[in-house]
């Protein structure tokens, strides 16, 4: 090797050293991959509960962040990944200055395409948010604390026929939709028949049954 050549060698190899730092999280909920960092992009899978995940960076500015893990690559809501700070068990992405996890830029889109355009319903600024969902049950616990939500229970099948073939309007809210989660006051939820027990959604791609008497999400059709 020529001597001139070391520098740069070094270099490259300190810069992919950088590049390739990662943070380890586990997912408190089965949670999403989406193929962007948004709601506006589709569902490419979901992690489960208790599963790790390689998290290559978090947006500084969007509660998003890159994962990698159950064979997927894609865009996760950081709130539902934990990892371990001193003895306690954190939601990631409002601790990522503590963690120390790398802030990467938002891939740049096409303006026409983002969330803004792609939302219906409540539409724009006014669209509201889903109340978190299990991001309480982890944050604070020991280290060997039990995490994750409850496995949701199967719907019939009078109930999934029902709601896979009574399409209804679709809606767009800040946050991601994971069992729990509430949905806010001023979204519609529509009944199903002969169901007391059930009402349900489209929200953010997806449809959900919802608990009518607390509007919180307890299944949601992937």
């Amino acid at each position: 090797m020529k001597p001139h050549l070391v520098p740069a060698f070094i270099t490259a190899m300190a810069f992919a050293g950088a590049a390739s730092a990662q943070t380890m999280a586990t997912v408190s909920t089965d949670l999403n991959v989406r193929s962007g960092p948004g709601v506006q992009h589709g569902v490419i899978g979901a992690i489960g509960a208790g599963d790790e995940v390689s998290v290559l960076g978090c947006i500084d500015s969007a509660n998003w962040c890159q994962v990698n893990g159950d064979g997927l690559d894609g865009w996760a809501y950081g709130d539902y990944l934990t990892v371990k700070a001193g003895d306690e068990v954190v939601s990631l992405y409002p601790n990522r200055e503590t963690v120390g996890v790398t802030i990467i830029e938002a891939p740049v889109e096409d303006p026409t395409t983002g969330q803004d355009a792609a939302l219906g319903g409540l539409g724009g600024a006014a669209m509201g948010a889903l109340i978190g969902g299990p991001v309480g049950a982890v944050a604070g616990l020991a280290i060997g604390g039990a995490t994750g939500a409850a496995a949701a229970e199967e719907p019939t099948t009078e109930v999934t026929t029902y709601v896979t073939t009574n399409a209804v309007d679709p809606i767009y809210l800040d946050g991601e939709v994971v069992l729990g989660a509430g949905i806010p006051e001023n979204v519609t939820i529509y009944e199903i028949p002969d169901q007391p027990g059930y009402r349900y959604a489209q929200i953010n791609g997806q449809t959900v049954l919802v608990n009518p008497d607390d509007r919180q999400i307890t299944y949601i059709f992937r």
